[in-house]
């Protein structure tokens, strides 16, 4: 068995949509970033690639590459376990956490998880979405960007 531990952060900025865990979500802005900007799918990505010792998201994916310009991460995240399927890695589990000041990602959360579990080819009862505040601290706090966790077991 192998653990990785993703972390990503984006920007909220307007005239964006705000993606997270697959799922659109109505706010008045959405996060920056080269591909959809899907802060919570990045960090799952980015633990699975880190769980095989294979890199990261953006060295899948760089953001030079313009084929990845507005990329559907749960596209990005089906090729991720894709390639490391191919190396015989599967996953077990996932824990992820969102911290996010605005807005409120509960009504969200159980889509936020049947897509993961989708993408990742488990059942819905192998991944774990929590969202938390931080209590208006930091640049979370101060709703300039979302950030998330997540830590994967695979076998």
């Amino acid at each position: 068995m192998r653990i990785g531990h993703g972390y990503d952060v984006h920007k909220l900025v307007e005239s964006r949509d705000l993606i997270i865990g697959g799922v659109k979500i109505s706010y008045e802005k959405g996060l920056l970033g080269h591909s959809d900007a899907d802060v919570l799918l990045h960090a799952v990505s980015d633990a699975l690639l880190g769980a095989c010792a294979m890199g990261d998201i953006g060295g899948m994916f760089p953001d030079t590459d313009e084929r990845w310009k507005n990329a559907d991460s749960l596209k990005l995240l089906e090729a991720v376990v894709k390639r490391i399927n191919s190396e015989g890695f599967f996953v077990e589990n996932i824990d992820c956490t969102l911290i996010a000041q605005q807005p409120k990602m509960k009504p969200y959360i159980q889509q936020m998880r049947q897509n993961v579990a989708d993408a990742c080819g488990v059942d819905i009862s192998c991944v774990s979405v929590k969202a938390t505040t931080e209590e208006n601290l930091g640049f979370t706090g101060r709703q300039e960007g979302i950030s998330a966790h997540s830590v994967v077991l695979i076998k």
